[in-house]
């Protein structure tokens, strides 16, 4: 199975939970940009992040892990799957 690796922005406390796309960075590299209802303590945003990530992508929860960046809003993900590219770049 291919692991796909990618950088997500999030929003925590965001008001609800939703991926909103994609958005260019001021280096010209691309992000995620998600937002969750979760708190930022004790990990509750990140694991918010994870069941997200793994629900649009409809993959296992087991199968996202957050490669850096666990006290940061920027977060370098990284998802192992079937087609995840493809899913990636319709969302």
């Amino acid at each position: 199975m291919a692991a796909v690796s990618f950088y997500v922005r999030l929003t925590p406390k965001g008001g609800r939970d939703a991926v909103e796309g994609w958005e260019a960075a001021a280096d010209g590299s691309r992000r995620l940009k998600a937002r969750v209802r979760a708190v930022p303590e004790d990990g509750k945003a990140n694991t918010a992040l994870v069941a997200l990530l793994a629900e649009t992508l409809r993959v296992p929860k087991s199968a996202v892990r957050i490669v850096s960046g666990a006290t940061a809003r920027l977060k370098r993900i990284e998802i192992a799957g079937e087609d995840i590219a493809a899913r990636l770049e319709a969302l």
